[in-house]
């Protein structure tokens, strides 16, 4: 599933193709039967709060995304493809309808972790995308909106403060890794991002959160800010620090980009203690259990 540093991504880059513009929307397959409330209508903004976006287009008209697991946009410049495959969604701006001098070009997005970033294009030339597999597309009144903003969690790439992830935390037995993924604690944080930050902060996924100092969760809350708006960039999320990787300079492999996300049964980086993992939260949780101490649920 995409976590807060790609949906804050995708709207950038939407609101540099279609804001400001006339923009035409269908759902060319049927199952998004509302594009007529928003077809050629002027995008006002987009708004992204964890994992979820907003395209406003006023007047009570809210297109809400969430991808889910499987939902992805292809975006591309010049006229608009041919239909393919499961396409729930098309939207595209002036620039689809004529015809370029040179052939148009479109990018369909690879798992996170090949995808570098390079071979996009410039938001600013995108003429149109399609989305495919979302959870949720559908319209929303600013009443619902709000009311989803007022469900979440603080969100770390909108510039929110940690206190009312603190207070939720602080007053919860709940494991600390199980808070984490919780969306009305922190909105925007996912898996990857859950692992990798109580690794750094040295914590173990265990431990209940009002047991937690507070200390330790505006450490997070920082390192949240700083590495989910470094995964803007492209759509790599690079956790590691370069003096804990086998090779310290030069690019960052693959396969050392995280210290215990999907590295179950290899050495840590720093202990070189066998990374392990059990599910939590209805996904699986990565940690190595020298570097954060204690971190056993059997201890917990």
């Amino acid at each position: 599933m995409p976590e807060g540093n790609e949906i804050h991504r995708w709207a950038e880059r939407h609101a540099a193709a279609f804001v400001g513009k006339t923009v035409r929307v269908d759902g060319p397959q049927g199952r998004f039967t509302d594009a007529a409330m928003i077809d050629g209508r002027k995008l006002q903004r987009v708004m992204a709060v964890g994992k979820h976006l907003g395209y406003d287009f006023g007047k009570d008209l809210i297109l809400h995304v969430h991808l889910g697991l499987q939902g992805d946009f292809t975006e591309g410049s010049g006229p608009l493809p041919i239909v393919r495959g499961a396409l729930r969604l098309r939207m595209w701006n002036e620039a689809a309808v004529k015809r370029p001098a040179v052939p148009g070009v479109s990018k369909r997005h690879a798992w996170y972790s090949e995808d570098d970033g390079t071979g996009h294009i410039e938001a600013s030339k995108v003429a149109w995308v399609e989305l495919r597999g979302p959870m949720d597309c559908s319209i929303y009144s600013q009443e619902k909106w709000d009311a989803l903003l007022e469900r979440l969690g603080p969100d770390p790439l909108n510039g929110d403060g940690p206190e009312k992830m603190i207070t939720r935390i602080g007053k919860s037995k709940k494991a600390i890794g199980e808070l984490l993924m919780d969306q009305s604690v922190a909105a925007g944080i996912g898996n990857i991002y859950r692992a990798e930050f109580l690794f750094r902060a040295g914590l173990s996924p265990f431990t209940p959160g009002k047991e937690v100092e507070e200390s330790k969760l505006r450490s997070i809350w920082k390192e949240a800010g700083a590495l989910m708006k470094a995964g803007m960039v492209d759509r790599r999320i690079v956790t590691t620090k370069p003096k804990d990787r086998p090779h310290k300079t030069g690019p960052v492999l693959k396969e050392e980009a995280h210290y215990v996300y999907r590295r179950q049964g290899r050495p840590c980086f720093v202990s070189g203690t066998k990374i392990l993992t059990k599910v939590m939260a209805g996904r699986n949780l990565f940690w190595c259990p020298v570097c954060q101490a204690a971190a056993s649920p059997e201890k917990n």
